[in-house]
């Protein structure tokens, strides 16, 4: 059966806005967690090889997180030691994570940065290692 030109130019409208629509991004809510540190803090001094709680605040989290699952790292100076964590795949709602203070030379710029959704830094600290 042969197509008309007023089928043609239907069939090709109705495609074109077909694909028109099907590429608009779809806007899916996301909900992003940013929870404050509150330990390490300006005044804590950790020691080289010794446990310490890293804890931070979960009141306010929304349902549905765009990503539950932390990561701990250490920076220094503002830089990330983002391939080597201190602590990984735990739930950004537990609002504490035992880490161990990594071996590292003794300073007072280190701070924390939690990630999950976002990356949080807490105040800059001390680690001291009495043998490095």
């Amino acid at each position: 059966m042969p197509m008309n030109k007023f089928t043609t130019f239907f069939l090709v409208s109705l495609l074109s806005i077909f694909a028109v629509v099907t590429a608009f991004p779809v806007h899916v809510a996301r909900d992003v967690f940013v929870p404050p540190i509150t330990s390490p803090n300006a005044s804590t001094v950790w020691y080289a090889g010794e446990k310490y709680n890293v804890t931070w605040e979960t009141a306010g989290a929304p349902v549905n997180i765009t990503n539950k699952y932390g990561r701990i790292v250490l920076a220094t100076n503002g830089l990330q030691d983002y391939e080597n964590p201190i602590a990984a795949n735990f739930s950004i709602l537990l609002g504490s994570y035992e880490v161990t203070a990594p071996n590292v030379t003794t300073g007072n710029e280190y701070a924390i940065v939690l990630f999950g959704d976002s990356g949080n830094y807490s105040p800059q600290f001390t680690i001291i290692n009495d043998e490095a």
